[in-house]
């Protein structure tokens, strides 16, 4: 597969791209690329939608870039890993970041669970949207991470696939290897559940440990704050049952 271009400034753009496509940019866009990138008439840039791959575009404006035109694709379409993150929502910036980290670790879908301990409860679904989009663009990724609708931990627990691996990262679990304990796993779809900064009630976490088919996971002999957890256990996830692992050989 091609290597991404992190030289070119990359936008999201949410239309259908084939060669000789023309893509109006909204106001948003044109200002960034007019204003912020001093970008102007016939400078070069890659444009993709999560769908079509990568391509290259080149600007067409009057006083200020106004279209995109379609020039050529440069990367095929990917898939993201069949990974979800599954977090107590955390305030502005530091879900920010929590959210940004997420799709950079590769994961496909990002729901939202309220919890006892919750500290957070009114959610802005668009603003979380606007940091997907931003992390992809900046980091090269083809595929937009889902941001699911807030749900209370019972409902999220019942519906979802319980054939999906479990990943419950526990401050209470006993201190082991997590990587001993993720190699021994399947790496169908994984979901990795992260609480809130009190952690979960004890009601909550008899209620995970009788999931199907779960692991109880420690992060190490320290607590970590929630956007440090998420961090660390979408590594260990993805270096062991994730995309960073080599793929078996036939």
């Amino acid at each position: 597969m091609p290597l991404a271009d992190f030289r070119s400034p990359r936008l999201f753009v949410d239309a259908p791209l084939s060669a000789g496509a023309q893509i109006s940019l909204e106001r948003g866009q044109a200002n960034y690329l007019g204003n912020v990138l001093r970008l102007g008439s016939g400078s070069s840039i890659l444009v993709f939608n999560g769908r079509d791959g990568e391509w290259r575009a080149a600007i067409a404006s009057g006083k200020r870039p106004d279209r995109l035109d379609i020039v050529a694709r440069t990367r095929p379409q990917d898939s993201l890993p069949d990974l979800a993150y599954v977090f107590a929502p955390l305030k502005h910036a530091r879900l920010d970041y929590m959210v940004q980290k997420a799709v950079e670790m590769g994961a496909a879908s990002l729901q939202p669970v309220l919890t006892q301990h919750t500290q957070v409860s009114r959610i802005n679904g668009e603003r979380m949207r606007a940091n997907v989009v931003e992390a992809a663009e900046q980091c090269g990724i083809l595929s937009i991470a889902a941001v699911e609708q807030p749900l209370a931990l019972d409902r999220y627990l019942t519906g979802r696939d319980p054939l999906r691996l479990l990943v419950f990262c526990d401050e209470g679990a006993e201190v082991a290897s997590p990587i001993a304990a993720l190699g021994g796993m399947h790496s169908g779809g994984i979901d990795v559940l992260i609480g809130p900064e009190g952690g979960f009630a004890e009601t909550e976490r008899a209620v995970l440990l009788k999931q199907p088919k779960v692991l109880r996971l420690s992060l190490g002999p320290r607590i970590l704050r929630a956007d440090t957890a998420a961090v660390a256990a979408l590594t260990l996830v993805q270096a062991t049952l994730g995309d960073w692992c080599a793929p078996p050989k036939p």
